[in-house]
């Protein structure tokens, strides 16, 4: 039990209001049996009280009747006589007696009760009875004694009353004494165990919220408080070892963060540098700087070779060529891009580390990564490692992200080199056509005017006919200069202007200065893509046709209207207000065959349609090549 209390500060609180109930609970039973025993003692006493009274009326009633004769003095002393045994044997008096422990107080009642009936009411009898005169001073004596039994039992009587009555304070008092002693216990209990511990746990949980960790509860016992604030210290440590681990991740996760912030900055600047312009030596010098700066890490060299030399580098037939370094020049050892260990470096297209011949044997490893794009090797990004330096995942991943950039910017630049020569091409191609679909027949109609001029010259004909041939002559020559002219314009306007918005803008631009004409244009082609070639053909026919409306037309207002519909057409509509076209004149014969064999050539088809409010259309409708169908074609005729 004493130890369970001790492990147990509810049992013993319960222990203490129990006790203190219990001294409460005896104290009101003692006061109510107490009161209980003493309840007819008051009665007792009173009684025994009456019988001394009544003892001095008997006497003094004898003396009254032996002085005065009177008769019945003698029954009036009988009465008293008889009245005094009443109250002898009352019940008040002999209920007390047999409750009374106290033997003192009995044998004195019964002493009392014998003296009375053996000699006090004998000789009180006997005196009235006989008659006698006086009282003699023995009978005064012997009544005088039997007074002193009497006042004897009454304090007996007295006595034991008060005893009870002492008894009963003694044990108020002790109960009183007893319960503030264990009120001020469990006061002293509720201030050591209770309170104390309960400021120790605030003042653990005040310091817990400030992240302070380091606190402990000093309250050791073995009770609920005591468990309690072992848990807590349990928590703190816990809460400890876990903020620890928490900073110690944040840290971490912050590193790799910083880490992962340089390595992007690193990749994007490398893709911003390689990609925005040609790169050059001091380019890749300035990113091999930056990345031996981050990782930590030597030199670095980057080689380049032909990827179809890449497989003879094993018999020692190519070497690689370096385009950049940051290696020491007046370094001893031998270079990292030495012909003798191109194969090395270069190894099965994947990253690796060699180990290269260098005088100084505690000389840095060398860490090998292939620039490398859609499965073609260009060349090897290359860095000294220390000795000492561990080569991370995440390094070599950053590495062949760069040296993947590195490849895809050569692999563009390549192919940027090779559209440009296809476009070169492509251009030389449209001149050749260019000129053999109009200047090359202009100059063969004019060579064969000439010959028909040498024939007339030879046979002396008239000079009417030679003049006309003549005419004929110039006529093709002021023809074919105009075309050579507007070949000119739109072999300029395409090669300057790469937008074909803005290379019809200007030519709007150019023949509404050239006359009187006002043209609009109305250009909703928006996304469609062109290329080249239909972009130089679309320009040379509406070349053509505003120069005719300009030229013969006499128009006031023409328009160009370029549209394409859902279905991949693509309409070009010149309308003028002028005298109107005759699609078979002879006198526009060349320009308009060339007009529809540019309309051929796209795949399209020219119509030339009278207005009926006058003047005439143009219409061209075609589909571009990366649209087009057989059906489509078709559908023109």
């Amino acid at each position: 039990m004493r130890e369970k209390a001790k492990k147990s500060l509810l049992l013993r609180i319960g222990l203490a209001m129990a006790t203190i109930t219990l001294l409460a609970f005896v104290g009101m039973l003692s006061s109510v049996i107490i009161a209980d025993t003493t309840e007819g003692e008051a009665a007792a006493i009173n009684q025994a009280g009456t019988l001394r009274m009544q003892s001095y009326r008997i006497a003094s009633s004898l003396t009254l009747s032996s002085q005065s004769r009177i008769d019945g003095s003698a029954g009036h002393t009988l009465d008293l006589i008889s009245g005094f045994e009443q109250r002898l044997n009352s019940p008040r008096l002999t209920g007390i007696l047999r409750s009374e422990s106290d033997n003192t107080i009995t044998n004195t009642y019964r002493l009392v009760e014998q003296q009375w009936h053996q000699r006090i009411k004998p000789m009180l009898l006997g005196r009235i009875q006989y008659g006698s005169k006086a009282l003699t001073p023995t009978t005064l004596a012997t009544i005088d004694l039997f007074v002193e039994k009497i006042d004897k039992l009454v304090g007996l009587l007295e006595e034991a009353t008060e005893s009870r009555i002492q008894f009963l304070r003694l044990i108020q008092v002790v109960s009183l004494f007893l319960t503030l002693m264990v009120a001020f216990y469990t006061m002293y209990l509720m201030n050591t165990d209770v309170l104390n511990p309960l400021r120790a746990l605030l003042n653990f949980t005040q310091h817990v919220g400030q992240r302070d960790f380091t606190i402990r509860v000093r309250h050791n016992s073995g009770d609920e408080l005591g468990q309690l604030g072992e848990a807590f210290n349990v928590m703190a440590e816990d809460l400890s070892q876990q903020y620890d681990d928490l900073e110690s991740l944040v840290q971490t996760k912050t590193a790799d963060l910083e880490r992962t912030n340089r390595s992007l900055e690193l990749l994007y600047n490398t893709t911003r540098t390689i990609n925005t312009s040609t790169p050059t030596e001091s380019t890749y010098n300035t990113l091999l700087s930056d990345i031996a700066e981050m990782m930590g890490v030597s030199s670095g060299t980057i080689c380049l070779a032909d990827p179809e030399d890449v497989a003879k580098f094993e018999y020692g037939k190519r070497g690689a060529y370096k385009i950049a370094t940051t290696r020491d020049p007046n370094s001893v050892d031998l270079g990292t891009c030495t012909p003798p260990n191109c194969g090395s470096c270069f190894g099965n297209c994947d990253t690796h580390f060699i180990e290269l011949a260098k005088e100084n044997p505690q000389s840095d490893n060398i860490i090998s990564i292939p620039i490398l794009d859609k499965g073609t090797q260009y060349g090897v990004l290359l860095f000294e490692i220390p000795k000492e330096k561990h080569v991370e995942e995440w390094e070599k991943r950053l590495l062949e992200s760069i040296a993947s950039h590195i490849a895809i910017a050569i692999n563009i630049a390549r192919s940027t080199n090779q559209d440009r020569r296809l476009s070169l091409l492509e251009e030389r191609t449209v001149i050749a056509r260019e000129l053999h679909d109009s200047l090359a027949q202009s100059l063969s109609y004019m060579k064969i005017q000439v010959s028909r001029l040498d024939h007339e010259i030879s046979n002396n004909s008239s000079g009417e006919s030679q003049g006309k041939i003549v005419s004929e002559l110039r006529q093709g020559l002021n023809s074919a200069y105009r075309e050579l002219r507007e070949l000119l314009t739109t072999f300029r306007l395409s090669i300057v202007d790469t937008d074909l918005a803005h290379a019809l803008e200007d030519t709007t631009n150019e023949f509404s200065e050239r006359g009187a004409t006002s043209i609009m244009l109305n250009n909703q082609l928006g996304g469609c893509s062109l290329t080249a070639n239909e972009e130089v053909n679309l320009l040379q026919i509406i070349r053509e046709a505003l120069s005719n409306v300009v030229q013969h037309a006499n128009a006031s207002h023409a328009d160009v209207n370029l549209q394409h519909d859902t279905y991949g057409y693509v309409t070009v509509q010149i309308n003028d207000n002028g005298v109107g076209i005759n699609a078979s004149g002879k006198r526009h014969h060349y320009g308009l065959a060339i007009m529809k064999e540019r309309a051929r050539s796209l795949g399209g088809k020219l119509r030339i349609i009278p207005r009926g409010s006058g003047g005439t259309r143009v219409e061209l409708i075609f589909t571009p090549s990366h649209r087009a169908t057989a059906n489509q074609v078709s559908n023109y005729e």
